[in-house]
């Protein structure tokens, strides 16, 4: 490796497994310190182990930290920030990778469900953001990375096709991540004078979440089988480029990565326009006129269900 991350501390969430796994360990190899935050919970959020996170942590070896307490509440993202600081005099990078799955179609979904997804997926992301962008910016004042202006930090979320497309039965899943997605633009903004860089990755990969599909047709079928063949470590590198140093320039964006497949997103902007009529015509002249450019029904298992580069 090249050493392309030697003096930076980074925090990578739900790293015990898959995804989040192969980022800790690309992240350590190019020379960051890691905090390996995992929990150890089912997909689903339920229980908890603490060895996956210590195991991880030992596997990677030196300058690396198991932390298994669950991220989803202020004080505890607080702590894991405080555990970076000192343990390694700082924090740089920041991965919210942590998700939780608990699938039902909307007229069927448990409320309480819907909260432990945002709390899990989304409000957990944003505790971390807050108590470490605080800690970025001081380090930037204080000369952390050189006297040229602190351009180490690095927040990554980790979001998902299912929040720009939609998925059938994933109504509080595909919120998260769509707002992950807009939390990314507002932390980016907001953190633009500090040199402080925010961007959101939608992955495909073989994870837990592809592991349990349960196939209800050949398309999902033909999918699940593709994505199968999609290894984590792909993922991995975008996101290490992305906190490369050349990253400092990329701020904002959404991109999607496939095997060696990277693309970057178009974001929602205004394609057309019409002059509003009475409550009685206009339904007819939004179909009429703008219908053409409406935006179908397509899930994001059918949108990416072609042959990966792998």
């Amino acid at each position: 490796m090249t050493g392309l991350l030697e003096g930076r501390a980074a925090i990578v969430t739900g790293a015990g497994r898959g995804i989040g796994r192969a980022i800790a360990e690309a992240l350590a190899a190019e020379g960051a310190s890691v905090i390996v935050a995992d929990n150890g919970a089912s997909i689903a959020g339920d229980g908890g182990d603490p060895d996956v996170a210590r195991e991880v942590a030992k596997a990677i070896g030196k300058k690396t930290i198991a932390f298994s307490e669950s991220v989803a509440s202020p004080g505890v993202a607080k702590q894991l920030v405080d555990l970076a600081v000192r343990n390694f005099g700082g924090i740089d990078i920041v991965v919210n990778n942590a998700a939780i799955l608990r699938d039902a179609f909307v007229f069927r979904a448990d409320p309480g469900d819907w909260d432990a997804v945002i709390r899990t997926n989304l409000s957990a992301a944003f505790y971390l953001i807050n108590a470490a962008s605080g800690v970025m910016r001081d380090q930037g004042k204080a000369g952390r990375g050189g006297k040229d202006g602190y351009d180490w930090g690095r927040i990554v979320n980790i979001v998902s096709s299912a929040g720009l497309y939609g998925n059938l039965g994933q109504a509080a899943y595909a919120s998260a991540k769509a707002g992950l997605f807009g939390l990314t633009r507002v932390t980016a903004m907001d953190l633009a004078r500090a040199q402080i860089t925010a961007n959101a990755v939608a992955p495909f990969a073989r994870t837990r979440v592809t592991d349990i599909i349960q196939p209800a047709n050949e398309a999902q079928k033909t999918y699940k089988e593709r994505a199968l063949k999609i290894g984590a470590h792909h993922v991995a590198n975008l996101v290490t480029a992305l906190c490369s140093p050349a990253g400092k320039s990329i701020t904002g964006q959404l991109l999607g990565v496939r095997g060696r497949e990277v693309f970057l997103f178009g974001q929602p902007r205004p394609v057309a326009t019409l002059e509003a009529g009475a409550a009685s015509s206009l339904a007819q002249d939004l179909s009429a006129k703008l219908g053409g450019q409406f935006t179908d029904l397509t899930t994001d298992l059918e949108a990416f269900n072609t042959e990966p580069l792998v």
